[in-house]
C-alpha cells in the first residue's frame, strides 16, 4: 500500500478542512476481527478531487452526502473521493477491521495468566486508518467522537471522559475531543484493573491487566505523586492550562515504545508496572518516561507539527523536558547522570552512522510516511534533547521558556513548523537563535573538542580547545587537582566557562568584522591541573577527548571524582575512545574493574558494565580473550556484592541487583548461578523473583546447563505473559539443532495463523544467537538475510524493525556477516525500516572489526 507522501498531504490540506469524526466501534465480533463506522463531517475550499484512507479486512459500504460509492474502487488503503464540490460534505463508512498481533493499530492481547483479553489502539504514524477511515495525516486536525460497544465485564477508556450508556450491551461513549490529529486518537478496552484519583479539579487514572494489579496497586501513590508533582511544574512553566477533560494513564501489553503521549490518555508499555524488584535509576526511568508524556500534552498534542519533518519539535522537546522537570518537582534530582550515561550515547551512535539525518531534517528529506517513520530514533530524542540542553545553557532558561510559551499560545490547537518555533524563540532572546538553529538542528554529525595542554612562557600552563567540527559550544572546563592528604581523591580547582568559537572583542566588532574569533587560549600560573575536564557538568553535545595526562589521572581517581555527572562525562570519553579506536578496549575493561567497584551511582554502574558486557566482551574483544573479559565483569559483580552486603537503603539495595544481573549475565559456568536457582535467592539477599529466576535459566539454557523439561516447569510456576516470554527465550537459547530449528521457524517460517506476536518474537530472537554458540548457528547468517526480507514485507514495519533489531546475527562479528549483509542491501530490495536498521547493524559490525583490528 502506498505512503502518503507530503506533497499529497499539502495537496490535501490546501483542499479540506476536517471538522468532525463520529467513530462507532463494535469490538464483539470475535478474535479475528471488529467492526468499523465512521462519519465524517469535512468541507471542500474549492472543488476538487481527493481520498480518504481505510486499511479494512473489508469494506462493507461507503457514503459521499448520502450517495453510495463502491466499495470495490478502494485502492489499497485509499477510497477515492472524487467530484468534491465546493463546501460541506458528510462521508459514511462501514468496515470489518482486523485486530493487530504487532503492536500496530488495534492490539488484541490474551492473558495467558487468566484468560483475559485486552485491546487498545497505537495509532502512530499513520496507524488510524487500521482502525477508522481517516484523512491520515497531522495537520487535518478535528473533533473526534467515539462509541464503542465491548464484551460483557469490560471497561472501556479513550481521551476524553469515557460513560457507559448501555449496560445490556457494554456500550460505551467518550467525551468529545478539542481538535487533534489522527495518530492521537486513542481507545483501549478490556477487564481493567483501575486505580483513580482526582488533582486540580481532574480525574486521573491508572489502569493495567487483572493480573497485575497487586504490582500497579503497590506503587499507585508514587505513579499519582509524580503525575501530580509533574502536573504542577508544568502548570508553572506554561502559561497554556492542560487543555484535555482528564488524565488517564494505561499500561498495556506488547506495546512496541515506551509509551505514547495520547491527550487524555497515555499508554505506557507495561513492563513499567514492576512484578520484580528494579533499581532506583529504574524507577526514575519511569519517572522520566511520565514526565516526557506530560509534557506532549502541550508540546505535540495542543500545538502538533505540520508534517512529519518536525517530530524532533514533539520528542526533543519532551525529552528534554521529562529530564528536567522530573529532576525539579521530584526526589529524583540526578535524571541527567542517567541521561548521559544511558541515553546521550543513543543519540551520538545513531549520529555516527551512515543513516544518520539532522535533528531537523529538510522537509524533502522526509517525502512521505514511510521514510519519516525512520527518523524515530536516537537522533531525534537523546540529540534533539542534548542540542536543547545546549540552547538552554546558551540562552538561558527564562527566554527560553518564554519562547516556548509565545510559541504553545500563537499554535494552541493547531500545527506549527521548525520556522514558528525559532521564530517564537528570536522574539524572547537577543541571541541569533536563527543562526544557532542553522549550525545545530540542520547539519549531522558530532563535533570533537581536544584540550591542548602546554606549558606557559612565566612556567604556568595553558589550555586551548581544539574542535574537529563545526557547531558552537557553551560549555564548562572543570579543573581538578589530586587531594594533598589522599592523593587518590580528586578535588576541583576551578571551573571555566568556554565559548567555542570565543567571542570577539566589542571592539573587533562591526559590520564587516567577524562574529567571533577563531581560539581562545587560557593562561594560568602554577602547575597544570591533574585532570582538565572538558564539558565537565555535559551541558554539550560532543565528544571530548582527554590529554595524557588527564587519562592518567582518571584511571587511577575517576570513582574519586565527586560529583556524578563529572564521572558520566569521563566514562562517556572513554567509551567514545574506544568507539572511535584511541583506546583498547581492554583499557576501558581496565578502568572498570578499578572503579566500578566503588561507584555509588546507579546508573553510572548500569551503564558501564552495560557497554562493557554487550559491546566490549561480545563484540570488540576478539573471541578468544572473551572468557577473560566475562571473568573480569564477574569479578566486579562479586566485589560489589561484598560492598554492600547487608545494606538497608536503596542505593545499596540497587547497587546489589545490579551486580546480581552482572554476575548471573557474565557466567562462563554453572557454578554458583545454579545453586541460586536451586535455594532461590542470592546469599546475602536478594530473594530470586520472576525476573532474576528467567535471566539464571536464560543464561543456564546458553551454557548448556538446563533442559527443555526445566524449562517448562518454570513456565508452570510463572505462566504469566512475561514468563511466556523468558520461557521462549531459554527454549530459543538452548545449544541443541533441534531447538535451533524450532526457533528459526517459529521466527521466519509461519503464516498469518501461526505468526508469533511482537513480544514473543522479540523474546525468541533475543535467545537465537549467542557468541557461546557460534559454530551451532554459523549456518543460519546466510539464511537470516533473506528471511527478515520477506518477514519484513509480509509482517509490517513493526515486525521489520524487530527482525532488524533483536534478530540480527550480532554474536558472528566477521567479515561473512558483513558481505552477506552488504549484498542484501544491494539486491534484496528490504522493506524501509528494515533496510535502515541493516544499515545500522552493519556499520556497528564494522566498527567491531575495525576494534578488533579485522577491519577492510
Amino acid at each position: 500500500m502506498p505512503a502518503l507522501t507530503r506533497d499529497e498531504a499539502q495537496t490535501r490540506a490546501r483542499l479540506l478542512d476536517v471538522h468532525h469524526y463520529a467513530i462507532d466501534l463494535d469490538l464483539t465480533h470475535g478474535p479475528d476481527q471488529f467492526v468499523s463506522r465512521t462519519a465524517v463531517r469535512f468541507s471542500a475550499r474549492v472543488p476538487g478531487d481527493t481520498f480518504i484512507e481505510i486499511k479494512p479486512h473489508e469494506l462493507r459500504s461507503a457514503t459521499l452526502d448520502g450517495r453510495p460509492l463502491d466499495p470495490a474502487a478502494l485502492d489499497g488503503n485509499r477510497l477515492p473521493l472524487t467530484g468534491l464540490a465546493e463546501g460541506d460534505h458528510e462521508l459514511h463508512l462501514e468496515a470489518t477491521m482486523s485486530y493487530s498481533r504487532t503492536g500496530e493499530g488495534m492490539h488484541r492481547f490474551t492473558d495467558p495468566a487468566d484468560g483475559e483479553t485486552y485491546l487498545y489502539t497505537q495509532l502512530f504514524l499513520d496507524d488510524a486508518q487500521r482502525v477508522f477511515a481517516a484523512f491520515d495525516q497531522p495537520d487535518l486536525k478535528a473533533v473526534f467522537e467515539p462509541t464503542v460497544t465491548a464484551p460483557a465485564g469490560w471497561t472501556v477508556l479513550g481521551n476524553g471522559i469515557a460513560t457507559r450508556q448501555d449496560t445490556t450491551a457494554n456500550r460505551w461513549t467518550l467525551a468529545p475531543t478539542p481538535p487533534i490529529s489522527t495518530y492521537l486518537v486513542a481507545v483501549a478496552a478490556g477487564p481493567w484493573h483501575t486505580v483513580r484519583t482526582e488533582h486540580a479539579g481532574l480525574p486521573f487514572g491508572i489502569h493495567c491487566r487483572r493480573s497485575l494489579a497487586p504490582h500497579l496497586t503497590a506503587d499507585a501513590e508514587e505513579l499519582f505523586d509524580i503525575t501530580r508533582r509533574c502536573y504542577d511544574r508544568y502548570h508553572t512553566l506554561f502559561d497554556e492550562p492542560y487543555p484535555f477533560d482528564s488524565y488517564d494513564q494505561a499500561f498495556v501489553p506488547e506495546f512496541n515504545a515506551g509509551a505514547m503521549e495520547n491527550p487524555g490518555l497515555v499508554t505506557f508499555r507495561e513492563e513499567f508496572v514492576f512484578r520484580s524488584a528494579v533499581t532506583d535509576t529504574e524507577r526514575q526511568l519511569r519517572g522520566v518516561v511520565i514526565a516526557h508524556e506530560m509534557a506532549h500534552m502541550w508540546f505535540g498534542d495542543l500545538v502538533t507539527l505540520q508534517w512529519w519533518d518536525d517530530i524532533w519539535l514533539n520528542e526533543s522537546f519532551a525529552e528534554y523536558m521529562g529530564y528536567q522537570v522530573l529532576s525539579e518537582a521530584t526526589r529524583y534530582t540526578d535524571t541527567w547522570t542517567d541521561f548521559g550515561i544511558a541515553r546521550k550515547g543513543w543519540g551520538s551512535d545513531a549520529d555516527q552512522r551512515p543513516s544518520t539525518h539532522p535533528v531537523a531534517p529538510a522537509p524533502e528529506d522526509v517525502p512521505d510516511t514511510a521514510s519519516a517513520l525512520l527518523n524515530f530514533d536516537g537522533i531525534s530524542y537523546a540529540k534533539g534533547a542534548s542540542a536543547l540542553r545546549q540552547l538552554v545553557a546558551w540562552m538561558g532558561e527564562k527566554d527560553f521558556l518564554a519562547g516556548v510559551n509565545d510559541h504553545i499560545t500563537r499554535h494552541r490547537f493547531g500545527n506549527a513548523t521548525l520556522a514558528d518555533f525559532i521564530d517564537s524563540l528570536a522574539r524572547a532572546t537577543d541571541r541569533d537563535v536563527h543562526a544557532w538553529a542553522e549550525s545545530w538542528l540542520r547539519t549531522t554529525g558530532i563535533d570533537t573538542l581536544t584540550p591542548a595542554v602546554g606549558t606557559a612562557p612565566d612556567g604556568g600552563w595553558t589550555l586551548r580547545v581544539d574542535r574537529d567540527g563545526t557547531r558552537p559550544h557553551h560549555l564548562i572546563a572543570g579543573l581538578y587537582d589530586r587531594d594533598p592528604t589522599d592523593p587518590a581523591r580528586l578535588v576541583p580547582r576551578d571551573r571555566l566557562a568556554w565559548d567555542i568559537p570565543a567571542p570577539a572583542p566589542a571592539a573587533e566588532r562591526g559590520p564587516a568584522a567577524p562574529d567571533a574569533a577563531p581560539q581562545r587560549l587560557h593562561t594560568a600560573p602554577g602547575p597544570r591541573p591533574a585532570l582538565i575536564l572538558l564539558n565537565d557538568g555535559d551541558l554539550t553535545y560532543a565528544k571530548v577527548r582527554l590529554d595524557p595526562a588527564s587519562w592518567d589521572t582518571a584511571r587511577e581517581a575517576l570513582s574519586s571524582l565527586p560529583d556524578p555527572l563529572t564521572r558520566t562525562v569521563v566514562w562517556n570519553a572513554a567509551r567514545d575512545m574506544v568507539r572511535d579506536g584511541e583506546l583498547a578496549p581492554a583499557a576501558y575493561l581496565d578502568a572498570a574493574r578499578a572503579h566500578l567497584p566503588y561507584e555509588t551511582d546507579i546508573a553510572i554502574v548500569t551503564g558501564a558494565v552495560a557497554f562493557a558486557r554487550t559491546q566490549i566482551a561480545d563484540r570488540y574483544l576478539p573471541a578468544a580473550d572473551r572468557p577473560a573479559a566475562l571473568n573480569t565483569l564477574s569479578t566486579i559483580a562479586r566485589d560489589i556484592l561484598r560492598r554492600t552486603e547487608g545494606s538497608e537503603n536503596g542505593d545499596g539495595q540497587g547497587l546489589r541487583l545490579v551486580a546480581v544481573r552482572l554476575f548471573i549475565d557474565s557466567a562462563t559456568t554453572p557454578d554458583g548461578i545454579q545453586d541460586w536457582l536451586s535455594g532461590g535467592s542470592v546469599p546475602g539477599g536478594p530473594l530470586l523473583d520472576p525476573e532474576l529466576r528467567w535471566r539464571i535459566l536464560g543464561r543456564l539454557a546458553v551454557l548448556g546447563a538446563t533442559t527443555p523439561a526445566a524449562i517448562e516447569d518454570e513456565l508452570a510456576r510463572d505462566p504469566s505473559a512475561t514468563g511466556r516470554q523468558g520461557a521462549a527465550t531459554c527454549h530459543a537459547a538452548l545449544p541443541d539443532p533441534a531447538a535451533k530449528r524450532a526457533a528459526w521457524d517459529a521466527l521466519f517460517a509461519t503464516d498469518e495463523h501461526t505468526d508469533l506476536s511482537n513480544y514473543l518474537f522479540n523474546a525468541t530472537a533475543a535467545g537465537f544467537w549467542a557468541p557461546e554458540q557460534r559454530d551451532l548457528v554459523r549456518p543460519y547468517v546466510a539464511r537470516y538475510f533473506p528471511a527478515a526480507v520477506a518477514l519484513a514485507a509480509r509482517r509490517g514495519p513493526a515486525l521489520a524493525d524487530s527482525a532488524g533489531r533483536y534478530a540480527f546475527p550480532t554474536p558472528l562479528v566477521d567479515t561473512t556477516t558483513l558481505h552477506l549483509g552488504e549484498e542484501c542491501l544491494r539486491t534484496a530490495d528490504p522493506s524501509p525500516a528494515l533496510r535502515r536498521k541493516l544499515i545500522d547493524q552493519l556499520d556497528d559490525l564494522r566498527r567491531a572489526l575495525r576494534a578488533r583490528g579485522e577491519g577492510e
